[in-house]
């Protein structure tokens, strides 16, 4: 049964005394950590007796509501209830810490993946449109293909309204405000300017106008710039006349300030990509056509295409575009990519998504759904096909391919593309594109392997163990078979009325602790569950068991990793360590990745916990130890990461 976060939050806000008694808020793993004016209006029998609430602790000038995973749904809920739309220091899940690239991609992937399934109908959609009106079923001069081609491209069209919205949750801004600013970007009279003559001004200042139709990226800046822009005004307007005012001043501010920033910026750089390529065309088609291949998904997403298809069209006006040849190897590669990807996960969420995402881009050229939301995220599937793309760009640049047509880069396109020179080598740049996005995705790209070692069998109670059990004892005879197995099932499920066993490796070296020793009572109590402690060594974190990251705190301090059979695992490294907002903690995984047992999960520097006045001590828990059957921790002393600290029978 689902659970009604709205309405959980609600009841926690009314328990806690309302909304004016919240003095801050913000969340870590597991708990909802409130700062309240007078905890004394508290009811804690009542919030403890919530639906969702695994228990209350008051420690340290903080009222803490322990709820478990799903702590920041709750959170988002009564962020939204709080006037000005969150309290200060809340502590959000995050990406990883890493490079500028990742915080790119992680930005950008959390802000589309609310849209992702509608992006992926819409993208097949117009497949399969393009399919019937290319095999003449369907007459692009109708009424009907009219009808049919507003429903399958709007979505795409008016990306950046529909993108507004969860970047607006993201950066903390007015969503309806952002809405309307989106809606400026692509309102027809805006459109219309791209057309004009003359130069263009805004109130004397040189306005240099692009398309913003289908764009990423000017919505994203003009939302974060928003959400400061709102924050500062709300804290310096006075009530009375603050909530019609913040959104007029954004309104007012943003809209003249992305066209004339972001439109001159994107049009200078497009502009001279432009001219440099089609240099590159001239002394060097093989190497043009390896920028063009490998690239062109890379322009789209900076919006830096623009600036290439004015020069297109004009080649197209001489009946033959070749600055357009090596398109198709990079919009299929991309596709193959994702087909991989489809193929090879274990997750049935991606499995789904990447699918449709995979035929859209090979059918009609339309890769939005496959680089946003499959290969983007992953990384390694986007490289792949950027790769494929410039090997076969560099074959196409050989070959002289290029289209007598405007279309978009994809099989049903491909009879545009026949005027090639060398058309042979032409198809088989297209055939090397495909293979290497498809063959280096699917063996390398990919993190939950189809074949992982975490599946090999545990053996039945008396078999001969693989390797001798480790000298401390773990309560249930078949985790000494399992000591290297990282997450273990039993083949075919149950043995001898048992369920499946999965084992729960050690995240870290050092000391075991019993639970119920831990120095703080949420986790001793068992309110988490059942699971163990241990007194770290080292400080390297390992994922202690194969499967997908639920939980990956920006602070670096806390992971939920949720296996294939089901089995939630917190690890949460020292205790009230999200105090140190993150420092000390580098975290070399981000939410929604998946993960191996034993692959690295963070770097923790041990000496900056002991600093900063906390325990050192790291908690492994199964967190929904009331669904399993058993869950049985370690006992004994010293422990190595890599080895059996709980063995759970779902």
């Amino acid at each position: 049964m689902a659970v009604d976060f709205r309405g959980l939050a609600g009841g926690i806000v009314d328990g806690v005394g309302g909304l004016d008694n919240i003095k801050g808020a913000r969340h870590c793993a597991t708990r909802l950590r409130m700062e309240l004016r007078d905890e004394s209006k508290a009811q804690t029998d009542r919030i403890k007796g919530l639906d969702g609430v695994m228990t209350v602790v008051q420690s340290g000038g903080q009222y803490q509501v322990v709820i478990g995973n799903d702590v920041p749904n709750v959170y988002a809920e009564i962020a939204d209830m709080l006037e000005g739309g969150s309290a200060p220091g809340d502590e959000e899940e995050s990406g990883t810490k890493g490079n500028l690239l990742d915080r790119f991609i992680e930005l950008v992937s959390s802000i589309i993946h609310p849209i992702l399934w509608p992006l992926a109908g819409a993208g097949l959609f117009k497949a399969f449109l393009t399919l019937f009106t290319t095999l003449g079923w369907l007459s692009a001069e109708t009424t009907g293909y009219t009808v049919l081609n507003a429903a399958s491209d709007s979505l795409i069209h008016f990306l950046p309204i529909l993108l507004a919205i969860p970047a607006a949750k993201r950066f903390k801004a007015n969503q309806y405000t952002a809405v309307a600013i989106a809606g400026a970007l692509v309102y027809p009279d805006i459109i219309a300017l791209n057309e004009a003559t003359e130069p263009l001004t805004f109130f004397g200042i040189p306005l240099v106008m692009m398309s913003y139709v289908s764009s990423l990226l000017p919505i994203i800046v003009a939302v974060w710039i928003q959400g400061y822009l709102e924050r500062f005004f709300t804290r310096v307007l006075p009530g009375a006349i603050r909530n019609f005012t913040v959104p007029l001043i954004s309104m007012l501010v943003m809209v003249p300030l992305i066209l004339l920033t972001i439109g001159p910026v994107t049009i200078i750089a497009a502009n001279g990509l432009a001219a440099g390529v089609d240099w590159l065309f001239q002394v060097a088609p093989w190497a043009a056509g390896a920028v063009m291949g490998g690239l062109w998904q890379v322009f789209v997403i900076f919006g830096l295409h623009w600036g290439l298809t004015p020069i297109i069209l004009q080649q197209l006006s001489g009946g033959f575009s070749i600055m357009a040849g090596p398109l198709v190897g990079a919009v299929l590669a991309q596709a193959a990519a994702t087909l991989a990807v489809a193929l090879r996960t274990k997750d049935p969420e991606t499995k789904k998504l990447a699918g449709p995402a995979a035929l859209s881009g090979f059918l009609a050229g339309i890769t939005e759904p496959a680089i946003y939301g499959v290969n983007l995220p992953r990384k390694l599937p986007f490289y792949f096909g950027i790769v494929g793309g410039a090997v076969g760009g560099v074959l196409a640049g050989i070959s002289g391919a290029g289209t007598s047509a405007f279309v978009f880069p994809s099989l049903i396109g491909l009879p545009a593309y026949l005027k090639t020179p060398n058309l042979p080598l032409f198809f088989i740049s297209i055939v090397v594109a495909v293979v290497i996005g498809f063959t280096l995705t699917f063996f390398f790209g990919v993190k939950d392997n189809i074949a992982s070692p975490s599946e090999t069998a545990i053996p039945a109670p008396g078999a001969d163990p693989v390797e001798e059990a480790p000298t401390r004892s773990v309560t249930d005879a078949d985790a000494a078979g399992a000591a290297t197995t990282g997450t273990a099932a039993v083949a075919g499920g149950a043995v001898e009325g048992r369920g499946i066993d999965v084992v729960v490796q050690a995240p870290m070296s050092g000391r075991l602790v019993p639970l119920e020793q831990v120095s703080d009572p949420v986790f001793s109590g068992g309110a988490m569950g059942s699971g163990v402690g241990i007194e770290p060594t080292d400080g390297t974190v390992y994922a202690p068991v194969s499967g997908k990251i639920v939980v990956a705190m920006k602070s670096g301090h806390a992971y939920g990793i949720r296996t294939d059979e089901g089995v939630e695992v917190l690890v949460h490294i020292g205790l009230d360590t999200v105090s140190m907002n993150g420092q000390g903690f580098s975290p070399r995984v981000a939410k929604g990745d998946l993960v191996e047992a034993g692959q690295v999960l963070a770097e923790v520097d041990l000496s900056a916990i002991d600093a900063a006045g906390h325990p050192k001590t790291t908690v492994v828990l199964v967190t929904n130890t009331a669904k399993q059957r058993e869950v049985a921790p370690a006992t004994g002393d010293e422990v190595s990461h890599g080895e059996p600290a709980i063995v759970v029978t779902t």
